[in-house]
């Protein structure tokens, strides 16, 4: 353990090294991020800290990025430096590359403002530097109007995007929810949520949503496979293999509801969310029965803001309930997935607390769980990463220290110690391997300019 821990602080030097160039860099540059360019606003006024929005990054989101002080084309670009310790791993025999090795993680590049008129859009492409791979990544596109007049405030429009959720303004959905970044090389539970990132540059969805007085939030809208014209929102992703990314059949409903609230400082929503979703078990073979998934969701998010003093806090339950009407009749289709019972559920809990002193220093901690039916078919037995009872649950905890030199560089230390792990805390995979083996140090240099 002690060994370990030694050997991840000399490693180390490497990233911070690497952030301190790119530091240095940014500010000989004098760059900024693309919202900052065309409003001439600091980035704090629309961040805590990226992603994490404030009340005015959600009015500026919510009106479609289109606010504008100065001329400018809104480019941006961002790139991660990272290492990974997971405690004990080789990876020689189980092929978990670059653990322990100083890595670019990924480097992305955004269009993030107003296209013309009332349309506006936030375009992110990324290059993944663990499987040398580049595509499109979280897309919003959206036209908005805002009225108003006496005591009325209405904000309404239209988004199109490639990830249920990406087009909400709270932090407390998947798509910008914590960890706001995390090892691409690590251990992870087996089993999540349809609605949880299972879908993310997979789909193309149009919804129209509202938000009255500041304070009800609705959105509905229709989710279907990124293909034909659509297409271009999933560029780069890998659909010719099975068992590949997700293929649905026809439109699928999501849904958003939120009141907010917002006085002095304080901010506090509380919501609900969800999405009913038929989905091919091989992405190659669309023209098999489909499997459902119904997934309904609650959370809640509160901030107290000022100069001196940042808390955020945000917390998030999703239940799922899955119907293997394809899979579990035929034993498996392709290479979809072979269940064992014909209907299973899965319970996602996440909430987190995070304290920034000037914007500069912070720590968050946070809680996860999974929690679901023993299917050894879908969770069976595999060594390392397996659950040798057949159960999907997990849970542990994150602890997370960050140092932003300036609003466009964090460095962070992020330590993930797992309770449980794919259905216990010791031997879960049935070949000796305990929970806290995948414990993980995770040490990030995070630039956006």
């Amino acid at each position: 353990m002690l060994a370990w821990h030694e050997g991840a602080a000399r490693r180390c030097c490497a990233i911070i090294f690497a952030a301190a160039m790119l530091f240095l860099a940014s500010q000989t540059a004098e760059a900024v991020p693309a919202f900052a360019r065309q409003t001439g606003l600091a980035c704090v006024a629309c961040h805590v800290s990226f992603p994490e929005l404030t009340p005015f990054g959600r009015f500026f989101k919510l009106t479609g990025y289109t606010l504008t002080n100065n001329k400018t084309i809104p480019l941006a670009g961002m790139v991660q430096f990272s290492q990974t310790n997971t405690r004990t791993i080789n990876n020689s025999q189980y092929d978990f590359v670059r653990n322990s090795d100083p890595v670019l993680q990924q480097a992305s590049l955004f269009y993030g403002g107003r296209i013309a008129g009332p349309v506006g859009a936030f375009v992110q492409w990324t290059y993944d530097g663990i499987a040398h791979h580049s595509g499109i990544d979280n897309t919003d596109i959206r036209a908005a109007g805002h009225f108003t007049k006496g005591d009325v405030d209405f904000i309404y429009g239209m988004t199109l995007n490639n990830n249920p959720t990406v087009s909400d303004v709270w932090n407390s959905t998947p798509a910008f929810g914590y960890p706001y970044a995390s090892s691409s090389v690590s251990l992870t539970p087996m089993a999540s949520t349809l609605i949880d990132g299972s879908l993310a540059q997979q789909v193309a969805g149009v919804t129209a949503y509202a938000l009255w007085q500041r304070s009800i939030y609705a959105e509905v809208g229709l989710y279907r496979t990124a293909d034909k014209m659509f297409s271009f929102l999933r560029a780069g992703q890998d659909t010719a293999t099975p068992g590949g990314v997700a293929r649905l059949s026809g439109s699928n409903p999501y849904w958003r509801l939120a009141y907010n609230a917002e006085w002095g400082p304080h901010s506090l929503m509380v919501g609900t969310y969800g999405l009913v979703a038929n989905k091919f078990p091989d992405n190659t073979i669309p023209v098999s029965p489909t499997d459902h998934f119904t997934d309904y969701a609650f959370d809640t998010q509160y901030q107290y803001l000022t100069f001196t003093h940042s808390i955020t806090a945000q917390a998030t339950w999703i239940h799922e309930k899955q119907r293997w009407d394809a899979s579990f009749p035929s034993g498996g289709i392709g290479a979809g997935p072979t269940p064992a019972n014909s209907s299973d559920t899965l319970n996602t809990f996440k909430a987190k607390t995070s304290y920034y002193f000037h914007r500069k220093y912070g720590a968050t901690i946070a809680y996860f769980q999974t929690t679901g039916s023993n299917d050894p078919g879908l969770y069976g037995s595999a060594p390392v990463t397996g659950s040798a009872n057949g159960s999907p649950n997990s849970n542990g905890l994150i602890l997370e220290a960050d140092y932003l030199p300036m609003p466009q560089v964090k460095l962070a230390i992020q330590y993930t110690w797992f309770l449980k792990f794919n259905g216990a805390r010791y031997n879960y995979d049935g070949n000796g391997r305990n929970a806290s083996d995948n414990d993980t140090l995770y040490l990030l240099a995070w630039i956006v300019f």
